[in-house]
């Protein structure tokens, strides 16, 4: 779920140092946290009390995806900036629907690649490799990835709360180099954090330090999608789209914005 600084990877098992991965992990009821990660979550939760559940719904929202799709006949997922194991998992969700599911989780923390080879990638049609999302070449060619999937065939491209650390241009462009090489078919699921009020968004990044945040809106996610076709209710605040509500609450200050659409 979230891409560190490059200058942050060869600290990443450092427990001493908090981690927005593990963070993350904490908000989710995972166990893989430090005390320092601990303290940076509960500081920000004091700042602002719906975070974890923000990410939570954002987690929903991916699971949902992977259930969705594996219910239209899709059976590959590449799951960039994947983030620590949390239950049920990209392949736990789709398998549920259709057990030969395959999936494919990837990632530049140490950690995360570590702790995912451990508890996701042991069984057939699973891979967790350490890549650099914004490689999509590299990451594509990887022979961990190539194992499990078969480009010319459908996949469900998911990238969840790691867009916001890119600028718009950017992951325009990358997602749009992922899904040149994914088939007719494939899906793209994307969710970002968005805050209308930009002042505590100044004070959660003081809070802790990772990739420059960029505060995409709406304007922003739809310069995403290129020539791809939207899914109803199309670009929507996370619990809004679980519900099938187009739109996002004119009240909130902060939110989970996500889409699906679909490569035609």
């Amino acid at each position: 779920m979230t891409q560190p600084r490059d200058d942050d990877r060869d600290q990443a098992v450092d427990t001493s140092r908090p981690s927005i991965a593990r963070v993350y992990d904490y908000w989710l009821g995972g166990n893989n946290h430090s005390a320092a990660d601990r303290q940076v979550a509960a500081a920000m939760l004091a700042r602002d009390p719906d975070l974890a559940q923000r990410v939570r719904d954002n987690r929903e929202f991916v699971t949902t995806v992977a259930g969705r799709a594996a219910q239209q006949g899709i059976l590959q997922f590449l799951d960039l900036g994947a983030g620590l194991p949390t239950h049920p998992a990209v392949h736990e969700a789709a398998r549920a629907i259709n057990p030969l599911a395959r999936v494919a989780y990837v990632d530049n923390d140490p950690l995360v690649v570590s702790q995912a080879r451990a508890l996701l990638a042991t069984e057939e049609g699973t891979a967790a490799l350490s890549g650099d999302l914004r490689d999509p070449r590299t990451v594509l060619l990887e022979p961990a990835l190539v194992g499990v999937i078969d480009l010319s065939q459908p996949v469900c491209l998911i990238l969840a709360a790691v867009a916001h650390f890119l600028p718009a241009a950017q992951a325009a462009e990358l997602i749009a180099h992922y899904m040149a090489r994914l088939a007719p078919g494939s899906w793209l699921a994307v969710s970002v954090a968005h805050f209308a009020d930009e002042e505590l968004l100044t004070r959660l990044y003081a809070m802790h330090t990772t990739a420059p945040f960029q505060n995409h809106g709406i304007t922003e996610i739809a310069s995403f999608l290129g020539g791809l076709e939207l899914i109803a209710p199309g670009i929507a605040e996370v619990r809004r789209w679980l519900s099938g509500i187009p739109g996002t609450p004119a009240e909130a200050s902060a939110s989970m914005l996500c889409c699906v659409a679909v490569k035609g």
